[in-house]
């Protein structure tokens, strides 16, 4: 059995992969859910090999959804936001169906995983879900908000509301008003989905918010801190300061 998981919030567009499905007896739908909060719950109590997602969804989108999830199963997205569908295919999703899609293209997608599984004679092939989720970076949908899990419970964070980030082992340190929040994600990852006007890299260890910017003061040979408004000193380093006082309009 292929276990499989409907997320959508268009109660039509989950009937008709359902409907679609009933070519494929060795897929079993095990819940279909409604936003990406729903999805990660699903995700985690049922273990799929597959999802159907859609990429825009209340709440928090399927991007959002895909990197908090940790056992990642294999992904096809049905959505009708087609921007989104050269950067699917650039880093090797499972593939990319945009509504309305017909039944045809639809179990050529299917197909297209099921021989990939005979292949590799195993019955959950992960796709390079990482590399979508840096290129997914890129989108608009990701730049205005960091979304984390702490303790089972999902918490969304406006990048202004953002101090600075900090590399901390093999997660980043997203350091605000109400505390620090960790998240499984690069400093890379930030630096390439954050706004360069609103957040520099002037560290390699530190992305920094230059509206927090209170002042800048020399330390140590060419190094620089930087002086937030609630007080924190972040190290800027010699590439690093270019950077800052070009964000900053120096």
């Amino acid at each position: 059995m292929i276990k499989a998981i409907i997320i959508d919030d268009e109660p039509l567009a989950r009937l008709v992969v359902r409907e679609y499905l009933q070519g494929f007896p060795q897929v079993t739908v095990l819940q279909e859910c409604n936003d990406g909060f729903e999805g990660l719950k699903a995700i985690q109590q049922h273990q799929p090999d597959i999802l159907f997602l859609d990429v825009q969804m209340p709440k928090i989108n399927g991007f959002e959804m895909l990197e908090l999830v940790e056992e990642m199963p294999a992904v096809i997205f049905t959505t009708a936001f087609e921007e989104h569908a050269i950067r699917a295919f650039e880093v090797n999703a499972v593939d990319y169906l945009l509504k309305p899609f017909s039944k045809d293209r639809f179990e050529k997608a299917l197909q297209k995983w099921l021989d990939r599984q005979s292949s590799t004679n195993t019955t959950t092939t992960t796709p390079d879900t990482t590399q979508l989720l840096e290129t997914a970076a890129a989108s608009p949908l990701q730049s205005n908000r960091i979304v984390v899990k702490i303790n089972g419970k999902i918490k969304i964070i406006p990048v202004q509301d953002v101090h600075y980030l900090e590399a901390a082992d093999d997660y980043v340190k997203i350091v605000t008003q109400e505390g620090p929040f960790l998240k499984n994600k690069t400093m890379s990852f930030f630096e390439q989905s954050l706004d360069p006007q609103q957040f520099a890299r002037v560290h390699r260890s530190y992305i920094l918010n230059v509206n927090q910017v209170t002042r800048i003061e020399p330390y140590e040979k060419e190094n620089h801190l930087a002086i937030l408004r609630n007080g924190a000193k972040v190290p800027v380093s010699k590439t690093g300061y270019p950077k800052l006082k070009t964000a900053l309009g120096l």
